[in-house]
């Protein structure tokens, strides 16, 4: 037998050659498939296994990592595995003297509500690894939004070894072979928000990326970017030592393509360029252009630019003449191309065109329904652009078109104008919104909406059957093998069969996923917020639990434990202005080991002129007020911010402020400032009553601090607690207050607008938060006492018997309000209410209201501690105590009193780099997934019916695939290695590959794409098309058309065949030769050649059904017994 039939062990691959040595090197343009069957995506495994013995110094291989970033693993590691020790010596040290476990943690005694365990108030799931999603792979940890300004991710798209990603300022790549690599990248001054990242190589600064498409047999990428330009990478750059110099590399050729953004490219299967870009332009670059263009010197990279810009094919304008290009005016969002029938999809947010790869003919336009746009004859269309556009543009201005032509084209361009507002949503069914469009093996089309419906089309542009799975917007898709993956504006993945069939889901990110990839064994998902991580591609499936549990047990290897002190303040000023000794006094006197400084105030401004205005400002996305900065500003002044901290972010409605300031030794961990307001007032539309919020991610922990403003009056208990659970419920975190950044958010294509870190749909943003501390005046009263029994009380400092009075205390206990929440016990005198400038206790309401005293000012938390006795850990990320709760009673500036809080904050967090690392040595050395990986990655044997194919003008012939195998699919690609023109000595010299592996012109292969199932045939039409006039374009218009010799072509197919989890291929080449006439008949009076050569072609007649694979071997050695395989 053929040795290249022999199953190939994928397994053995995988485990048993992973030296770096193992990792392919750039090879000449040229590309030929190994005989080993084993060309084709290199699993990740290998590069996880090859790149994660970081602990060794070991330079062994050209892309070793620096030593250095070795020991900085190793120690850090340590330094996580001592502070593990220490936490546990620690906590068997309390247990053996006190008996009680986290009870002997620093801190105030505290009252707990009740009700805290169900619902929306139960503590959100963490864990060390999920225990509802799949592990994942890190690549790129969520960076911080303030680092990340001009500079977001917005695709990704891979490669056979490399990662690419388009950013605002360019684009990056990674190598596959250092996915779990470190990086020393945390040595730098300034936070890019990838110290945690694997290496990855950063290009020039150029005009926002929008779009990527790879071409891997040229070993290019292709880039469409904002400014309208195209720009071409090469793959094989020595990235190793761009990284380590921290040098940027170059484009090798740009050029201007559209006057407006490039929003979509794709590689058709005969090797063009196309790309997308607002109005309907849609422009091809054939391949013979790039190909000249690639090939000339650095220095002639501007005549390689020229040659390239004019060379164009504009669809557009080929049809304009007969009005039909008014079917083409919304923008290019996605182009697609459909490898297995050689046709291109261009898609609008309402309809779709589609198109001819190999003629570039319009074939059909249609809407999202399937309804086809037929303004007038497609056919008559088609002929009649091709006339067009091998005339000259002087006999078109003479051409007479005729009246009612005339009349159409005017009714057409006037009617242009309705189009183009219903493209962009003025009309048409936003349930069907086109959000996303994916081709798939089978020879499917499946495009996302953004209702969350899922449409499936055939190859022909006609609706098969619709899916709804999600309600929110799709926003991309990815497939490898039998399966689909869709991506989610709530950062959810599903994973479907090709059949449509839902496999499984989980929450993949904390914000919407924009772009899926797949690549070395991985689908990777990128985030809004920049963070890509990759997932097995088998998930959902066996090696997730064996993933999960060996993760899991080594959390002390990647955990580490930061602590935070916490202050926070509320203050009800009543209209009011403070000294500065009496911010000094609340605030400053106790702000100096403080890593964070939470501030709420209440009745900064009040009045219905003001309380008007504030709301007409909220529509309209307005805040603030001159006496809501005067308070910042006094705060600033008091924190001495600027040089000690620095204010990251602030919320004001109406009368109510919040602002967080941060230490600048802890500012790189903090960030992500998200704002949100709730008005509880008049209907829960004006905001004297009401909340304000920030989020903040503090060492990739979530926290959530709310000022609140709750209604007021002894007898309002109802109401208050209502009023709560109407911000608990409502107050959604959706807007950045990060003051510096403001205007670059503003002007930033990617300003983040998350939906927060909702692990299912449905529940409220503060549910998710890791800690949620909620102050303000809730206005709680204190019940069966008389102002003059308060008075007594608070003089003898009896508050065992004031706090059982108490309102707030009450309903808690109750389960009706803060449910879950603690206080620590009070120890201070009610802080409600005083006359203003009055000292001491004799201060209180002695007016003719003599309101009774009480803590209407109040500090509540909650932590991810499900119970009071927890550690601090992955599972239970914050813990948190009170050290002081305190009011300043010596403040006499408002009718209340400031309260402050400290916590001390216990902060679990995640190595991110070691993690990559343990991840990668778990895959690499784990018996169970070597086994599990055996089975899921074998390659199907399969054989083809020739390797030699002799076509003549117009013929087809019929090659057939056989899938021996009993019980798995086949999935096979048929690509080009390049073609050839046969010299008169019948050698074949150097064959010349076109873009993406693209066929060449005269040749149609379909389908090139598909499924063969167990014991099944799949037959494949070789075709050839007569083509002997090529045209060159310059500037859209055809300037030159020639006749191609008449000489033989050799083509050199190549039949990839995976199986349904593999990435790596079983290999089938396959010799097209094209024999013009003249030659074919002096080849056919040669019986012997002419027979070898007939032999081993099948044409349609030959084929019979067989029913199993003895019958398929058994028929096919009697039709081929002298053929060979390949």
């Amino acid at each position: 037998m053929d040795p290249r039939l022999v199953e190939n062990d994928e397994s053995s691959v995988l485990i048993d050659h992973l030296s770096p040595h193992s990792y392919p090197q750039p090879g000449p343009r040229e590309v030929r498939f190994d005989e080993t069957d084993n060309h084709s995506p290199i699993n990740a495994n290998i590069y996880l296994h090859s790149s994660c013995s970081s602990d060794d110094d070991k330079d062994d291989g050209p892309h070793s990592l620096p030593a250095a970033n070795s020991i900085k693993s190793t120690n850090k590691r340590l330094d996580c595995m001592l502070q593990f020790l220490d936490r546990k010596l620690l906590a068997d040290h309390h247990n053996q003297h006190s008996g009680q476990g986290n009870h002997s943690r620093p801190g105030l005694p505290e009252f707990a509500a009740k009700g805290g365990g169900n619902g929306i108030f139960k503590v959100p799931v963490r864990a060390a690894v999920h225990p509802l999603q799949p592990p994942s792979l890190e690549l790129r940890p969520h960076p911080l939004r303030e680092t990340q300004i001009g500079r977001f991710l917005r695709v990704i798209a891979s490669t056979e070894s490399q990662l690419w990603a388009a950013s605002e300022c360019g684009v990056r790549v990674w190598d596959f072979k250092d996915l779990c690599a470190a990086w020393c990248g945390a040595e730098e001054t300034v936070r890019s928000g990838d110290e945690d990242t694997a290496p990855f190589s950063e290009s020039v600064w150029t005009s926002p990326a929008l779009c990527l498409v790879s071409d891997e047999g040229n070993r290019l990428v292709w880039s469409g970017h904002k400014d309208g330009k195209i720009r071409c990478w090469h793959m094989d750059q020595d990235l190793d030592e761009n990284w380590s110099r921290r040098t940027r590399f170059q484009e090798s050729l740009s050029w201007q393509a559209h006057r407006g953004p490039v929003l979509s490219l794709t590689i058709t299967s005969y090797g063009d360029l196309w790309s997308g870009s607002e109005g309907g332009t849609i422009k091809i670059w054939p391949w013979e252009a790039i190909e000249k263009s690639i090939s000339l010197t650095t220095e002639e990279r501007h005549t390689a630019a020229l040659l390239v810009e004019r060379s164009y094919v504009d669809l557009r304008n080929q049809l304009s003449t007969n009005g039909f290009n008014n079917m083409l005016s919304s923008d290019i969002k996605c182009l697609v191309s459909d490898n297995s029938r050689a046709k291109v999809w261009s898609a609008g947010f309402f309809s779709f065109a589609l198109w001819d790869a190999r003629t570039r003919e319009m074939l059909k336009v249609f809407n999202t329904y399937g309804q086809i746009e037929n303004r007038v004859d497609i056919s008559s269309i088609q002929d009649f652009s091709v006339e067009l556009v091998s005339s000259s543009r002087k006999d078109k201005a003479q051409s007479s078109i005729g009246f009612f032509q005339r009349s159409r084209n005017a009714i057409m361009g006037a009617a242009d104008a309705v189009r183009r507002v219903a493209a962009k949503g003025g009309f048409g069914d936003e349930n069907r919104r086109t959000e996303a469009i994916l081709a798939t093996i089978d020879g499917m089309i499946w495009t996302g909406c953004s209702s969350g419906l899922l449409v499936q089309w055939d190859g022909n542009g006609n609706c098969i059957q619709d899916f709804h799975y999600h309600s929110s917007a799709v926003q991309c898709f990815c497939t490898f093998g039998a399966r689909i993956w869709v991506g989610y504006v709530t950062g959810i993945v599903q994973v479907l069969d090709l059949k449509g069939n839902l496999i499984g889901g989980w929450v993949a990110h904390g914000s919407p996923i924009i772009k899926m990839t797949v690549g070395a064994g991985f689908v990777f998902t990128l985030a809004n917020h920049g963070g890509i991580r990759g997932w097995n591609i088998t998930s959902p499936g066996p090696l997730d639990g064996i993933l999960r549990a060996e993760l899991g047990g080594k959390e002390f290897l990647y955990t580490k434990i930061e602590n935070v002190k916490i202050l926070t303040g509320t203050w009800n000023v009543g209209q009011g202005k403070a000294s500065q000794d009496s911010l000094t006094s609340w605030l400053g006197s106790v702000a100096s080991d403080a890593g964070l400084v939470v501030v709420g105030l209440q009745e900064v401004e009040m009045g219905a002129g003001f309380l008007a205005m504030s709301a007409a400002k909220e529509t309209v996305g307005l805040e603030g007020s001159s006496a809501g900065q005067w308070w910042l500003d006094m705060i600033d002044k008091t924190l001495d911010e600027g040089s000690t901290f620095e204010r990251v972010g602030s919320r004001q409605l109406a009368g109510l402020v919040i602002a967080v300031w941060v230490r600048n030794n802890i500012k790189y961990h903090v960030g992500d400032v998200d704002a949100a307001a709730v008005p509880c007032g008049f209907g829960r539309a004006i905001g004297n009553k009401g909340a304000v919020g920030l989020r903040i991610r503090v060492y990739d922990r979530v926290m959530c601090f709310v000022n609140c403003h709750f209604a007021a009056h002894l007898d309002a208990v109802s109401r208050r607690n209502a009023d709560f659970d109407h911000v608990y419920r409502t107050m959604s975190f959706c807007r950045s207050t990060n003051l510096i950044n403001t205007a670059a958010a503003g002007t930033s294509s990617a300003a983040p607008m998350s939906r927060g870190t909702n692990s299912s749909e449905g529940m409220p943003d503060l549910s998710e938060a890791d800690m949620v501390v909620f102050l303000g005046d809730f206005n709680y009263r204190l019940d069966g006492i008389s102002y003059d029994e308060a008075r007594d009380f608070v003089s003898q400092r009896c508050f065992d018997w004031l706090r059982e009075r108490d309102q707030l205390r009450a309903e808690m206990e109750a389960g009706n309000v803060f449910q879950g929440m603690r206080e620590a016990v009070i120890t201070f005198p009610p802080t409600y209410k005083f006359e203003r400038h009055q000292v001491g206790l004799a201060g209180y309401d002695s007016g003719e209201k003599k309101r009774i005293p009480a803590w209407c000012d109040r500090i509540l938390y909650r932590d991810s501690r499900s119970s009071l006795v927890a550690d601090c850990s992955l599972e239970c990320p914050v813990v948190s105590s009170v050290l002081q709760y305190e009011a300043c009673m010596d403040v006499t500036d408002s009718d209340h009193k400031p309260v402050r809080c400290i916590f001390t904050t216990d902060i679990a967090r995640v190595d991110e780099s070691i993690r990559r690392q343990e991840f990668g040595e778990i895959i690499g050395s784990n018996y169970k997934i070597k086994e599990s990986l055996k089975e899921l990655c074998k390659i199907p044997e399969t054989i083809i019916s020739t390797n030699n194919i002799i076509l003549q003008n117009q013929d087809t012939l019929i090659l057939r695939i056989t899938n021996k195998c009993s019980d798995d699919n086949a999935f096979f690609e048929i690509i080009c290695e390049g073609q050839s023109t046969v010299m008169e000595d019948q050698k074949a010299p150097k064959r010349q590959l076109r873009g993406s592996f693209g066929f060449p012109r005269w040749l149609e292969v379909n389908p090139a794409t598909g499924i063969i199932r167990p014991d099944h045939i799949v037959e494949v039409s070789v075709h050839h098309e007569e083509f002997h006039t090529q045209e060159e374009f310059v500037d859209g218009v055809v300037q030159n058309s020639w006749c191609e010799d008449s000489k033989d072509k050799e083509a050199m197919l190549v039949v990839k065949v995976r199986g349904n989890y593999s990435s790596q291929t079983r290999n089938h080449r396959v010799c097209v030769h094209h024999c013009f006439l003249a030659k074919k008949s002096q080849m056919d009076s040669q019986p012997k050649s002419s027979s070898h050569i007939q032999g081993s072609v099948l044409h349609r007649a030959d084929f019979q059904h067989l029913s199993n694979s003895y019958d398929v071997m058994k028929q096919l050695q009697n039709l081929h017994g002298s053929s060979s395989t390949n």
